[in-house]
């Protein structure tokens, strides 16, 4: 079962963001009242009753030219709604009916999706009389709440999660992989060439696939999921458009795999939203792969692939475990070799590493490079490691000062783990508990 998709639409500086800080339980996030200050996408996952979802707002498009305003809340709307499951509607109490808002009406009606309409800023119950010119929009009942206050905030996620299904099932142990990239890197490519046949619709478009589409690889008599995602099948002539779907689509397939394969375009390098996509993964504890795509367009020497690799560490300064492999999904050149190398990662994400083993080994180097002492001079001693957590590797470390610990020593402590058990391709927590 897929997590569903709740996506937030409207017009501006109708609060959005904060009615998205609220669901998702950020009360410290800064809100604005200038229209359109949520530039980059917003996206959470919330937790209701044992009941999950992923939320995006749909915020944030800030026209170069008032001309294109209403072209730019269309075009958002339109790809808000094919991408979702569930879309909230939310509107504006004090505002009152905009045009824009029928506009949006009109999107909904069409759309076949569910949906709810919202009215916030409802903050007590002077203003619950704000909500019945809404009716007017002919969509559904109107629903009052105030994202500030949080009133009736409960009431609402009730009745949004009322279909959705209690996370009770066993969980899929199959492998997946999510392809993520930038439009037009070869996802797509990539995903029909390990299958042997156009499971998406390939073209030189950016954006081609409509939907994340997950695919079954049997793989030496295993099945792999894969996740590939792309972008859409009409091109839009609003490019910040499909930049924010596609890194929607990214991070919804980043969230369902366990190792994420980042392509990214050799003819271009490394690019602002691959990093963007690679900190994702990495915030997420994901099995992490950087493919170097399209890999047979460029013209070779000596030590092209050693020069091209060490150019792009040197761009993810402090990510050195993640594994990079040049391939080419259209002569199909080491693609079979990426999965075997994910099959690996995932392994290694599954290691664990006996308790007396951790402390046999990381005590006495650390004892010989112990913590810096605290800033009142005392000394930081760290007694006991274990390994924890079941999704991804955590590591604990009981230290008699956990705060004092600095963020230099953390990397020293990631590097001595890694060089000492390995854990390859494989982003981990570290843990400080004070004993």
């Amino acid at each position: 079962m897929k997590t569903p998709l709740v996506v937030i639409v409207g017009r501006p500086n109708v609060g959005k963001s904060t009615f998205f800080n609220r669901l998702v339980g950020k009360r410290d996030a800064i809100v604005d009242d200038v229209s359109g200050v949520t530039r980059d996408r917003n996206y959470g996952e919330v937790e209701w009753n044992g009941k999950e979802f992923r939320l995006i707002d749909t915020g944030g498009f800030v026209p170069d030219s008032p001309d294109l305003f209403e072209k730019a809340i269309r075009e958002q709307v339109k790809l808000a709604i094919a991408e979702s499951d569930v879309i909230i509607f939310l509107v504006d109490a004090r505002d009152g009916l905009t045009p824009v808002d029928n506009e949006i009406a009109q999107m909904l009606r069409n759309s076949n999706k569910k949906y709810f309409l919202v009215v916030n800023k409802v903050d007590s119950e002077k203003y619950e009389a704000f909500t019945s010119e809404f009716h007017a929009l002919g969509l559904s009942e109107p629903i009052p709440v105030s994202a500030i206050m949080g009133r009736r905030i409960g009431d609402f996620l009730d009745l949004l999660t009322s279909d959705f299904q209690t996370v009770t099932e066993e969980p899929d142990e199959r492998l997946k992989i999510a392809i993520v990239g930038r439009p037009n890197v070869g996802k797509s490519s990539l995903t029909n060439a390990l299958l042997g046949f156009d499971r998406s619709i390939v073209t030189d478009i950016p954006g081609t696939t409509r939907d994340s589409v997950d695919s079954i690889l049997k793989y030496y008599g295993q099945e792999i999921v894969l996740i590939d995602t792309a972008g859409l099948r009409k091109r839009t002539k609003i490019e910040e458009g499909i930049e924010y779907f596609s890194s929607i689509r990214s991070l919804k397939s980043i969230a369902e795999s366990d190792v994420t394969i980042v392509m990214i375009d050799a003819t271009l390098g490394l690019e602002k939203q691959d990093q963007k996509i690679i900190d994702e993964a990495i915030q997420r504890r994901k099995g992490l792969i950087l493919a170097v795509n399209k890999w047979d367009l460029l013209e070779k020497e000596t030590n092209t692939a050693r020069d091209y690799e060490n150019g792009l560490r040197a761009k993810m300064a402090g990510i050195n475990y993640v594994p990079v492999i040049f391939i080419s999904a259209l002569t199909k050149q080491r693609i079979y070799k990426l999965v075997e190398l994910a099959l690996k990662i995932e392994a290694e994400r599954k290691k664990r590493i006996p308790t007396s083993e951790l402390n046999d080994i990381l005590l006495p180097l650390i004892e010989k490079t112990p913590p810096p002492t605290t800033p009142t001079g005392r000394e930081v001693k760290i007694k006991f490691i274990n390994q924890v957590g079941s999704k991804y590797p955590v590591f604990l470390f009981f230290v008699n000062y956990p705060k004092s610990v600095t963020d230099n020593y953390i990397k020293f402590l990631e590097r001595l783990i890694r060089e000492n058990f390995g854990f390859y391709g494989v982003p981990f927590t570290i843990s400080f508990k004070e004993k």
